[in-house]
């Protein structure tokens, strides 16, 4: 993580990969939405909006009302799974 990333609070620490998505076709993977809390909801998403397989935008919605609570650049402190 570089100096300029933050770690973003989440829900909890499972981290389960619910779904991940090839958005532009390219063979990589460019979205990744994640449950932290292990209740089966999303809070954590994760955007590849360059194509280069690196997460360049996180998103975590902490109340998952749907609405994001907080965007960094960069990973956030969570790499998807590999």
């Amino acid at each position: 993580m570089s100096e300029s990333e933050e770690v973003v609070e989440t829900r909890g620490d499972q981290h389960v990969e619910l779904m991940t998505a090839d958005a532009n076709n390219d063979g990589k993977t460019d979205v990744w939405v994640v449950d932290t809390d292990g209740d089966g909801k999303p809070d954590l998403f994760q955007f590849d909006t360059d194509g280069d397989g690196e997460v360049d935008i996180t998103m975590v919605d902490l109340d998952e009302d749907g609405k994001p609570d907080e965007v960094v650049d960069g990973d956030g402190g969570h790499p998807p799974a590999a």
